[in-house]
């Protein structure tokens, strides 16, 4: 079954193919470069879709997704990420997965790569070096602080996710969408929005279109973000321990954060790690909260940034050295703890 693209009667809603996918057009949206996009797209023969390190469901549904349609077309493809060395176990139902390659594996010179959900070229770890080699590079993403390091640059920071601006383009570019690609964009709509919690006009238009092919919504979100291991369960223990409360950072708003020890994490799969933030989150007496990762028993922090209402977090991701959105931001930082902390607590108020 695919998705209609013609639009269909008003009890349904469905947005036409010719709007934003997410329903939501954003003034400034770059027509010109979604048109350019197409034409990379349809003139390559060798593509390399890069995900960005650290993968989520939104960076490989899209390159999976996009890998999928260009090697029906005929094009050699490859979809790969740097880091870690395997896919999240999360993800391993994921159509199109025979796509994925390992990191040394990755072609040196082809006519294209394509990277998403990755906001600037840092984010793409050691394959970053294969922007330089390929004829055309182009950026797909909806991250504000996208630093549109491609080519061409399709950056959406309207659409809730990486997978919603491919769905606007596979629309424009007249593919339909079948029940394994929207399996895919699906999984990343469902995750970026926090299973629909944090959506916006348009978001469950989306969503409704998905979910018309056939996929059982419901199983994909459960096995993304609902199923960990029991050894999840006593790091949760030990970290959420550590959580600190400072209410007078953030000017008055609050700064809740818990620290993730390396040997807080031994076995875990990185996807049960970056759940923590979504747990930290809830404190009421915060508006800002922040999971500090420990990398490699080191002096070097990844930190997760999320924040309800007030704070614009990807503006102190930036300041730091990192970005995101405005509400769901990180960065890395080196140094002692009590260091990056106090680090941290300047940046929020100064923003």
């Amino acid at each position: 079954m695919v998705i209609p693209q013609a639009p269909l009667p008003q009890t349904s809603s469905l947005p036409k193919p010719t709007d934003m996918s997410n329903g939501s057009r954003a003034a400034s949206e770059p027509n010109e470069d979604l048109a350019r996009a197409i034409e990379m797209l349809e003139s390559a023969s060798s593509v390399t879709v890069l995900c960005h390190v650290q993968p989520d469901a939104d960076t490989i549904g899209s390159g999976l997704a996009l890998g999928s349609v260009l090697e029906r077309r005929g094009a050699r493809v490859q979809v790969a990420f740097a880091t870690p060395s395997s896919l999240p176990e999360s993800m391993d139902e994921l159509p199109g997965r025979h796509l994925l390659v390992d990191a040394d594996k990755v072609a040196e010179v082809v006519d294209l790569v394509v990277t998403v959900d990755a906001g600037s070229r840092d984010r793409l770890g050691s394959l970053g070096d294969r922007l330089d080699s390929a004829s055309g590079s182009l950026v797909i993403d909806h991250h504000r602080s996208n630093t549109h390091f491609g080519t061409v640059n399709v950056v959406f920071a309207s659409a809730e996710s990486t997978t919603a601006v491919i769905a606007h383009l596979l629309d424009q570019w007249g593919v339909e969408i079948d029940a394994d690609l929207a399996h895919l964009l699906f999984a990343g709509l469902v995750t970026d929005t926090g299973s629909f919690r944090w959506v916006r006009p348009g978001s469950h238009l989306l969503a409704e279109r998905l979910l018309a092919t056939g996929i059982d919504g419901a199983h994909i979100a459960r096995r993304l973000l609902d199923t960990h291991p029991f050894n999840w369960l006593p790091m949760l223990g030990a970290v959420l321990g550590s959580a600190t409360l400072l209410p007078d950072a953030a000017d008055g708003g609050g700064l809740v954060y818990a620290v993730i020890r390396s040997q807080d994490a031994v076995g875990l799969r990185s996807e049960e790690i970056e759940s923590v933030i979504d747990i930290v989150r809830t404190t009421s007496e915060a508006e800002v909260a922040a999971v500090l990762k420990q990398q490699d028993f080191g002096s070097v922090w990844v930190v997760s940034l999320r924040s309800k209402t007030e704070v614009d977090v990807s503006a102190v991701a930036c300041s730091l050295g990192g970005g995101g959105h405005r509400n769901a931001a990180g960065y890395t930082a080196a140094g002692a703890l009590d260091d990056v902390v106090d680090a941290l607590r300047g940046a929020l108020s100064t923003s």
